[in-house]
């Protein structure tokens, strides 16, 4: 059976290649507001991020999607980026735990 190609996208903060699976993107639309894309297929400039809290935490601390973005964006999105990638990571640890 022939291998599928895993998509590897590079994250923003660490500047590390992963699989698409393992990062979480992050959006800027044509209105400049950005948001957490959990699909990976909403319109607009996109960026990637580790599930990992404290590259989440690092990301905040170094404003890296404002430098990404060229925006200035509000700690509240980091804060809900910060929970989002805290709960995906308990999921993954809780699901994926069976796959071992």
């Amino acid at each position: 059976m022939k291998q599928r190609k895993i998509p590897m996208r590079k994250d923003i903060v660490t500047g590390e290649m992963a699989p698409k699976k393992q990062l979480v993107r992050v959006v800027r639309n044509q209105d400049q507001e950005v948001s957490i894309d959990p699909t990976g297929k909403q319109s607009g400039r996109g960026a990637y991020i580790s599930l990992d809290v404290e590259i989440a935490k690092r990301a905040k601390k170094e404003r890296t999607f404002d430098h990404a973005f060229s925006l200035k964006i509000d700690d509240q999105f980091y804060d809900d980026l910060i929970a989002y990638v805290d709960h995906q990571q308990a999921r993954r640890e809780l699901f994926d735990h069976d796959k071992f």
